[in-house]
């Protein structure tokens, strides 16, 4: 769930982590090992921690983090993505699809030594939908839920009001309920203040520090087989260049980018020793998105979006003065696919296309027209102008971090420019408090798609919104949309693949029609590591997968340190594992990657 792929409706850090030891920056180049011999994999990562609590967590860091330290119900298969057992061994619903029953392990223990039982899983399900504050992140998972109990250590039973298609895609960290049951108020705590976090995936939870670094150590009971690197750094750059140039110095492992590397970036990294290129389809989308008025749950609206916005036909002449091509060939430089739906096309079965005549492509003329027919003509000076005589200009939000954005917003201000129309970039270290607050006309979005794309659509239902201005939502950028809303419903209780399929692609059309998101492209996951640090690492999916941000955690369980003799498989991991054998990359399990698509925000949804 991702995601998100980039911005977040979790709430922000209210608290600063304990001083902590800083990370090495003098890892020699053929071996990240920390002075006591430990094999350390550092990663670097453009984007920095929105909270490490898994009830308010957004961002696609850390949730990919929630995901190394919290064991699912579920994980998705790195080979094609469907549902196998992690805390659950395995699950079965009544004739009516409306009672679940899911086994769960005995042979998982929380750090702390106690046993992982299905009352925790009860526990933390319960919470989120009794918890207005713990429902923040997932909150959309368990709206259908009537009752949650667990009869036994190891038995769940989940009973819903309605039947619900993603019951074996549940997306929701299981916390240990001797733990969270001391916390007071969810919506502020950000799980910051004590560690070792005791949690029960593959890694575990030992140091942090804001805007700096995050790191946790192996997990050596972890159930599934511990990881082969005894400990692993996210460590934040700002500038993603630094980060390039840490990798090539052998101070770090792994760059992700900002979330992918940029052409020039990774071209100047391919044929380097010891350094593989990764560039691969990714599940995420690069977005537009307009500010449709914010406003909370109980009708109360908030911000100063711009009120010519609220006019459709404005929202489709600023779709129509979007060149995509340009934004493919010229910012992406082929490193991504055009943008059409809301789901990238790695997910065939959800992808959807503008049908003949519904495409709102590229024509300048006729947004000029659109926007005369609105009534916003030019005066003679060549500017629209508002109801309100004054020239309109537009603040796009603008992840600093992130080239991309800068890039088209350049084009935004010509293209816009020879409409008539004002562009004023906001580019910031942290876009969330303006996006939370409603005060920006148009923002760079965009979210990481899981298998179950259930998250990412929630995100947009008037369920999402905030219950009042003060509050944090889950929405995205304040869309509720009746007919959206209805498909949702719909989507949610159809448990014949191709029927929910169908509704999803009604559901992004109905999007595409409001105008609100206009998806400009799905970029690649373009992100390189260095052969003599890494030996092995899983991919995901099987065919030209991704390493950062997947649905899982497979690429840093998986991860085999160059000098190891240990296995580069993983037990019950089926994905693909790119070798690297005297420096050049090999391709083991028929993976050749090729150049197609991927996604890009600072700052998205797993």
């Amino acid at each position: 769930m991702s995601t998100r792929e980039q911005h977040s409706r979790a709430r922000r850090l209210l608290a600063a982590a304990a001083a902590a030891l800083t990370v090495s920056a003098g890892l020699a180049p053929h071996q990240a090992a920390a002075a006591d011999g430990d094999k350390v994999l550092t990663v670097a990562v453009a984007q920095s921690v929105d909270s490490l609590s898994p009830f308010l967590a957004q961002r696609l860091l850390s949730t990919s983090i929630h995901r190394l330290m919290y064991e699912y119900l579920t994980n998705y298969d790195p080979g094609d993505a469907h549902a196998v057992p992690a805390l659950a061994t395995g699950w079965k619903s009544s004739p009516d699809k409306l009672t679940w029953t899911y086994t769960i392990r005995s042979d998982s223990k929380w750090s702390d030594g106690q046993r992982v039982t299905a009352q925790d899983a009860a526990w933390t399900f319960q919470k989120i939908m009794t918890d207005e504050g713990a429902a923040t992140a997932n909150g959309s998972f368990v709206g259908n839920f009537r009752e949650v109990s667990a009869p036994s250590p190891t038995e769940l039973v989940i009973r819903l009001k309605k039947p619900q298609a993603t019951m074996t895609a549940l997306d929701v960290p299981i916390v240990p309920k001797h733990v969270w049951e001391k916390v007071g108020d969810f919506s502020k705590f950000n799980n910051d203040n004590d560690f070792p976090v005791v949690g029960n995936g593959p890694f575990i939870l030992t140091d942090y520090k804001p805007d700096s670094y995050v790191r946790l150590k192996a997990n050596k009971d972890f159930w599934r087989g511990a990881p082969k690197f005894d400990e692993l750094v996210f460590r934040y750059y700002k500038d993603q260049d630094a980060a390039v140039a840490a990798l090539r110095k052998g101070e770090v492992s792994f760059v992700a980018g900002s979330p992918s590397l940029t052409p020039a970036q990774a071209d100047s990294l391919k044929g380097e020793k010891n350094i593989h290129v990764n560039d691969a389809p990714g599940r995420r989308f690069y977005a537009l998105a307009t500010n449709p008025g914010a406003r909370a749950a109980n009708g109360q609206k908030f911000g100063d979006g711009h009120p010519t916005l609220l006019d459709e036909r404005v929202r489709h002449a600023l779709f129509r003065a979007v060149d995509r091509e340009t934004v493919i060939d010229r910012v992406f430089q082929g490193h991504a696919v055009r943008g059409e739906g809301y789901i990238p096309p790695r997910f065939s079965s959800y992808f959807w296309k503008p049908a003949d005549g519904q495409e709102l492509s590229y024509d300048p003329a006729e947004a000029a027209r659109l926007l005369d027919q609105a009534g916003y003509k030019k005066n003679g000076d060549g500017k629209r102008l508002g109801k309100d005589g004054k020239p309109i200009t537009y603040r796009v939000l603008c992840h600093a971090t992130d080239p991309n954005d800068k890039a088209i917003g350049q084009y935004l201000e010509e293209w816009w420019g020879e409409l008539g129309i004002g562009v004023t970039l906001d580019c910031l270290d942290n876009v969330t408090d303006p996006w939370l607050a409603g005060t920006y006309d148009l923002a760079f979005d965009g979210w990481s798609v899981n298998p179950d794309p259930d998250f990412v659509l929630s995100i947009h239902t008037c369920a999402a919104l905030p219950a009042t201005p003060k509050d944090t939502g889950a929405t995205d950028n304040f869309i509720c949309d009746k007919r959206y809303d209805e498909l949702y419903a719909r989507q949610l209780a159809e448990y014949d693949p191709a029927e929910r399929a169908d509704i999803v692609k009604q559901m992004q059309s109905r999007l595409y029609d409001l105008g609100y998101m206009n998806v400009m492209a799905y970029p690649n996951a373009v992100e390189a590591y260095r052969t003599d640090h890494i030996k092995s690492i899983t991919t995901m999916p099987e065919k030209a997968g991704n390493i950062y941000g997947q649905d899982g955690y497979w690429s840093w369980w998986s991860a085999t340190p160059a000098d190891s003799d240990a296995s580069s498989g993983g037990s019950g991991s089926a994905g693909v594992v790119i070798g690297v054998v005297a420096g050049a990359a090999l391709l083991v399990a028929a993976g050749v990657f090729f150049a197609l698509r991927r996604r890009a925000t600072a700052e998205d949804r797993e």
